[in-house]
């Protein structure tokens, strides 16, 4: 019975749920950036580049034979997913700086206890040595 209390707490717990909802944009992100990549920013890249289409890019190793499909290295295809992971990550790092910075901003506006006076430590000693 420990094992499911212990699941129980770990599924209901923030954490937890902060992660699944992370998960969850983070792969609606990758779709967005995905779409952006393809859609908006290799078109005019290609053009630029004389009208290549990046994903028609490939080498092919082996040339189809009958019903057996060509053997092509797809390098096109990975570019643009190197692109979507340079914008992702990007994207991830700007806001990580601006949590961390947010979070400096908080630390130093935290006021700093002050350190016990003289006769708050006096106080603790007599209360500690009355309880023993």
């Amino acid at each position: 019975m420990g094992l499911i209390k212990e699941f129980k707490e770990f599924a209901i717990t923030g954490n937890f749920l902060d992660l699944a909802v992370g998960v969850v944009i983070g792969g609606a992100f990758g779709k967005i950036v995905s779409s952006l990549v393809d859609n908006i920013l290799m078109p005019p890249i290609g053009i630029l580049l004389g009208g290549v289409d990046f994903k028609d890019l490939k080498l092919v190793l082996k040339e189809a034979q009958g019903e057996l499909a060509a053997v092509t290295l797809n390098y096109g295809e990975f570019i643009q997913s190197l692109i979507d992971f340079t914008i992702i990550a990007f994207c991830i790092f700007m806001l990580l700086k601006g949590i961390n910075s947010f979070k400096k901003k908080a630390e130093a506006v935290a006021p700093e206890t002050p350190p016990p006076t003289e006769e708050v430590i006096l106080l603790t000693q007599i209360r500690d040595s009355l309880r023993k």
